[in-house]
């Protein structure tokens, strides 16, 4: 697994609204995955989800996560990171769904009715792919 921090291209690909499934780990240990939205500051990840999330009850259980996102352009491309959840936190005014909603949609988030939470992750590591080859390629 290629080590932190991550390429250029890595890092703008990530800092874009693209596709994204998150994976979780379920008490039995087998994966759980969930389509999500996601930002990148550069350091961290942020989710954000209705607090009856399965995927949040896995989080603070077993803090360990993979997130693979597409190429919106080209879905050959793709980059996955993993790492850890580091912070979880409640969003009561709707600022991280806010900020996640006008980031992939372009307006505030929809529903004010149910309660959300934020995730933060640090990540430990990554790789991408590009069709059959490893992406960004390597020197």
């Amino acid at each position: 697994m290629p080590k932190l921090p991550l390429p250029p291209e890595a890092d703008q690909l990530l800092r874009q609204a693209n596709p994204a499934v998150i994976a979780t780990i379920r008490k039995d240990g087998s994966p759980h995955t969930a389509v999500t939205w996601y930002a990148w500051d550069g350091s961290r990840v942020l989710t954000n989800m209705d607090e009856t999330r399965v995927r949040l009850q896995h989080m603070r259980r077993n803090p360990r996560i993979s997130l693979t996102v597409l190429d919106a352009q080209s879905w050959y491309r793709q980059l996955t990171v993993f790492g850890r959840v580091v912070d979880i936190h409640d969003d009561p005014d709707f600022v991280d769904a806010d900020a996640l909603s006008i980031r992939y949609t372009r307006k505030p988030f929809g529903d004010r009715t149910r309660h959300r939470v934020s995730a933060e992750i640090e990540l430990d590591g990554w790789y991408g792919w590009e069709a059959a080859a490893p992406w960004p390629p390597r020197a």
